[in-house]
């Protein structure tokens, strides 16, 4: 049978965080809210001069590193913080990284789920032929209002994956379980830069609908809750991702899984996520790299259990096998770096960098320069949104 999955992946996150604990005594609530409440440490900051194609180019850049650019054929962008009504974030990103004119672009929405919406289509197409590697991206950038229940829960990043046939890290499964129903849970009108939710309407069909979508993939695939080894779940906050994987146990084995059982056996899957916050589309797949990069042990041949949810509402829930030699193909040591040299920002710096307006007419603006990542926003002149090289890049390259 036709391997299809996973060969490369990489995520991107701009240099600067909050910490929310820092939040908390601007706030005047206990910092365990968050720590403890949501199981949430850090929250990325985006820099003006950034924004969901710069943090995509970054990340794709780095999973391209092994990969002949002119195999990507497909580039599928996944994203619910879009940038044009018509024209595709993943437009720009094929210019910055200089794929092949050949190749097919295409954004996706639907809230967090159209990241494993791109990674159905782009597994048919590679199945069928049609496609012969496919870039995937998920990127996003959290925001709710200023002292508002959804703050503690911002964040931002990109995930970049290159899928093919004979993957080198994951293998994905046909089998899958999923369901959709028009809901009001989480939505953001075109009117408004911060998004609106119910959130423990929101929870509580995140909740639901693993139950209803494992059960339907269990039917299919016939396999239970003990033939995974591992799970990643969607993660807007940790602390939902944990009771998750409670219910999953409860309901599939009987057995109630203690905070500290569930806290160990999601240790290595939420790392990451606990010092980005939410990234919408890329969360779900950032906790698979996480697992890869910072599990100690060997995964290979391990079955992973994936649940996908996206408000509005799509959920799905489907599986992938680890594949041997994955260790090869990973970047742990850049995500590391890219996550140590994070420049903490004040409660002052963190709300200048959310005040922070692009212009709305035909207004001309320089951008200044903020990220230390390969790509960034120059300008906005004429209505156009201008992208560049940054001196970071060009150093290195002059260097090398």
């Amino acid at each position: 049978m036709l391997k299809v999955g996973i060969d490369t992946a990489a995520f991107y996150t701009p240099p600067y965080y909050l910490d929310l604990k820092t939040l908390a005594a601007a706030r005047q609530v206990p910092a365990e809210k968050f720590y403890q409440g949501l199981g949430q440490e850090k929250m990325a900051v985006i820099p003006p001069d950034e924004n969901i194609v710069t943090m995509a180019a970054n990340a794709a850049r780095i999973a391209l590193e092994s990969v002949n650019l002119d195999d990507i054929d497909l580039l599928l962008f996944s994203t619910e913080s879009g940038i044009d009504y018509s024209k595709s974030a993943g437009i720009y990103v094929h210019r910055l990284l200089g794929l092949s004119k050949k190749c097919r672009v295409l954004e996706l929405k639907q809230a967090c789920y159209s990241g494993t919406a791109g990674l159905r289509i782009a597994m048919s197409m590679l199945e069928t032929g049609a496609c012969k590697k496919a870039l995937w991206i998920a990127s996003d950038i959290a925001r709710y209002g200023l002292n508002t229940s959804g703050e503690s829960s911002q964040g931002g990043g990109a995930v970049a994956m290159v899928l093919s046939r004979n993957p080198r890290l994951l293998t994905i499964e046909a089998e899958c379980g999923f369901h959709s129903e028009d809901v009001m849970d989480f939505w953001r009108p075109n009117y408004r830069s911060e998004a609106l939710v119910e959130g423990k309407y929101s929870c509580e069909l995140y909740l639901r609908l693993l139950r209803e979508t494992f059960s339907q993939y269990s039917e299919l695939s016939g396999r239970h809750f003990k033939d995974h080894a591992q799970f990643c779940y969607h993660v807007p906050m940790p602390r939902l991702a944990e009771k998750a994987h409670q219910k999953l146990t409860m309901i599939t084995t009987k057995h109630k899984l203690s905070d500290a059982e569930t806290q160990s056996a999601l240790s290595a899957n939420l790392q990451y996520n606990r010092v980005m916050g939410n990234c919408y589309t890329a969360a779900l797949f950032l906790s698979l790299i996480s697992l890869l990069d910072n599990n100690p042990d060997d995964l290979s041949h391990q079955r992973v259990g994936f649940y996908s949810y996206g408000s509005g509402c799509t959920a799905e829930f489907f599986s992938g096998v680890i594949q041997p030699g994955y260790q090869n193909q990973l970047h742990r040591h850049y995500h590391h770096e890219l996550l140590n040299t994070r420049t903490e920002l004040n409660q002052a710096q963190y709300e200048v960098f959310y005040n922070f307006k692009y212009p709305v007419d035909e207004s001309h603006l320089i951008i200044p320069s903020y990220t230390r990542g390969f790509y960034r926003i120059s300008e906005i002149k004429d209505h156009q949104t201008l992208y560049e090289v940054s001196t970071v890049l060009e150093e290195n390259c002059c260097m090398s």
